[in-house]
């Protein structure tokens, strides 16, 4: 999908300080080109992700109007020769953590460089719906193998293991073949197969699922020796390296009950999900709810207005049926919480101490540790809201804080 009406490119597509404009009304640019950046370390660039004119460019967005030409800037490899050079070419692609995170990548690479003994590419797609990665790990082979390669290279990392879970046999087998194809003695390349169980693509999960670390509470994978790195972010390097065409599409996945033909579409960064919707022929009822994400982890939207950033994997729009919700009653006091989170926490116990507005209690239950993956809040027979309720208690701390 190269073609679209018009792009809204959010000032904040990333976890860090947002971009500011450096582009004017009226301004042409085209596809590739810089539209907004910003000085602080912890953010990332953006760039027009098609050609056309800048219709407003403020705080909140740039909005460009499409000329219908798709005319893309003049492009080339990067020049490397160092660790610091290659962590500001790719600063200057705009990469952000592409599994959803949004976190620069390019922060995450120097964070992790002579700390990291081990790169793990994070293919465990575990949420329903979701198979934007699995698409990836199939069409993009030799970009994910590029790119492992340049990472590897430029950080002194000498293992790279592509974790994938097990219900993806056709890409299992085209990894393992070019794994075993492209392998050395500098560096070795491998995939493990995983069980295929949600949430299995969570980061602290995934590293001790392959390598039997344990990332502390409070820490980082860089503090146990671990580089982690969404599929689609490796592979987009290995095609930014090559080309020096910035980050401006991504593959989605457009799935649910109100759906009639889900796909994966590659989207122009900025395309609203009413383009989106247009382009794979979804009829124009209103859904019962809007995802952006997945349904465990994602984030209901207003509106078909919504624009694609970055980090969206996955559009969901769901029927009635699915979009309705268990009634909430009185907590039961079954633990089914307890057992279902795969941090070991509480979640009972911390929606008490949310409703006390007792911080104290939410640090001392490792309130920072959930990772608002839903297990609780999907098993629990009541219908308890738990994860908003955490979500509650981490700002509480917050602000206890402050």
């Amino acid at each position: 999908m190269e073609q679209c009406g018009r792009v809204t490119l959010p000032m904040r597509q990333h976890i860090g300080v947002p971009c500011e404009p450096c582009v004017k009304p009226g301004e042409r640019v085209l596809a590739g080109q810089l539209v907004a950046d910003s000085g602080a370390k912890v953010s990332a660039p953006v760039h027009a992700s098609i050609s056309g004119t800048v219709r407003s460019a403020g705080a909140d967005a740039v909005v460009i109007e499409s000329d219908g030409k798709m005319e893309r800037i003049a492009s080339q490899a990067p020049e490397v020769n160092s660790l610091e050079e290659f962590i500001a070419a790719v600063r200057q692609s705009g990469l952000v953590g592409l599994g959803g995170a949004g976190f620069p990548t390019s922060v995450k690479l120097e964070s992790a460089a002579g700390r990291a003994d081990i790169l793990l590419v994070n293919a465990a797609e575990c949420e329903p719906y979701i198979t934007a990665d699995h698409r990836e790990a199939l069409d993009n082979v030799e970009d994910l193998i590029e790119g492992m390669g340049h990472i590897c290279r430029w950080l002194g990392i000498k293992e790279a293991v592509v974790g994938i879970e097990d219900n993806k046999g056709d890409a299992i087998s085209l990894l393992r073949g070019l794994c075993a194809l492209r392998a050395s003695p500098a560096l070795k390349l491998r995939v493990a197969v995983l069980p295929a169980r949600y949430p299995q693509g969570a980061e602290k999960v995934f590293i001790h699922s392959i390598t039997g670390r344990v990332v502390p509470l409070g820490k980082l994978p860089p503090d146990v020796g671990v580089l982690t790195m969404n599929i689609a972010s490796v592979a987009f390097v290995g095609r930014y390296m090559r080309s020096g065409l910035p980050l401006i599409s991504r593959t989605v996945t457009l799935d649910g009950g109100a759906v009639p033909h889900p796909m994966n579409v590659r989207v122009p960064i900025g395309v609203s999900i009413k383009e989106l919707c247009a382009f794979c022929e979804v009829g124009e009822s209103k859904p019962a709810k809007i995802i952006v994400g997945g349904p465990m982890m994602g984030k209901a939207q207003p509106d078909l207005d919504t624009p694609i950033s970055k980090c969206n994997n996955a559009v969901l729009l769901l029927d009635e049926k699915q979009a309705k919700a268990k009634p909430e009653t009185a907590c039961i006091r079954c633990g089914c919480c307890v057992m279902a989170c795969p941090m070991k926490l509480e979640p009972v116990r911390l929606e008490r101490a949310v409703l006390r507005r007792d911080a104290q209690a939410l640090e001392e239950l490792s309130v920072s540790g959930c990772m608002e993956c839903g297990c609780c809040a999907y098993v629990c027979p009541a219908g308890r809201e738990l994860v908003e309720k955490i979500r509650d208690g981490k700002q509480l701390v917050r602000e206890a804080k402050s």
